[in-house]
C-alpha cells in the first residue's frame, strides 16, 4: 500500500470516531428528576416560566445573577439560577429551553433559549367579506 492510502485510511477512521463521539453527546429534552439523578451531567430541559413565583434580578447588586422558577414537561417546578444577565423580553417567552445541570435542589443553567412565537407571527388583517347585491 502507498503512504497516501494509509494516511487517507487513518483520516477516515479518525473522522468516523469523531462523528460517533458527537452522537453520544447528543441529548434530548429531559426533566428535572432525570437531571437530579444524573450525577452532575448537563441536560436540556424544556418548560414554561412560572409567572406567579418570584424572579430575582438586581443589576446594581449582582448583574450576573438571575433566578426564576420553571415548570418542566413533567409538571415539576424548580428554581433555576442563571449566572449571566437577564435576557431581554424574558417574561414574554412562551417556552424556555435550558442547558445546565442540577446543583442541590436548584438547576444551574449555562444557556437559555427562549421561544417567543408572538415575535414571529405576522400581524393578520381582518378581512370582511362583502357580498354583492345585499
Amino acid at each position: 500500500m502507498k503512504k497516501s492510502h494509509i494516511i487517507a485510511l487513518l483520516l477516515i477512521v479518525i473522522s468516523m470516531s469523531v462523528i460517533i463521539s458527537m452522537i453520544g453527546d447528543y441529548s434530548r429534552y429531559e426533566t428535572f428528576a432525570t437531571a437530579e439523578s444524573s450525577g452532575g451531567r448537563e441536560f436540556h430541559i424544556v418548560g414554561q416560566l412560572v409567572r406567579q413565583d418570584e424572579m430575582e434580578y438586581n443589576p446594581e447588586k449582582d448583574p450576573n445573577y438571575f433566578s426564576f422558577y420553571l415548570k418542566d414537561k413533567a409538571g415539576e417546578e424548580r428554581k433555576v439560577v442563571f449566572r449571566d444577565t437577564k435576557p431581554t423580553d424574558f417574561e414574554r417567552s412562551e417556552q424556555i429551553v435550558l442547558t445546565g445541570k442540577m446543583v442541590g435542589n436548584e438547576f444551574h443553567a449555562s444557556k437559555i433559549l427562549m421561544k417567543c412565537p408572538s415575535k414571529y407571527i405576522n400581524n393578520e388583517l381582518e378581512v370582511k367579506e362583502v357580498t354583492a347585491g345585499t
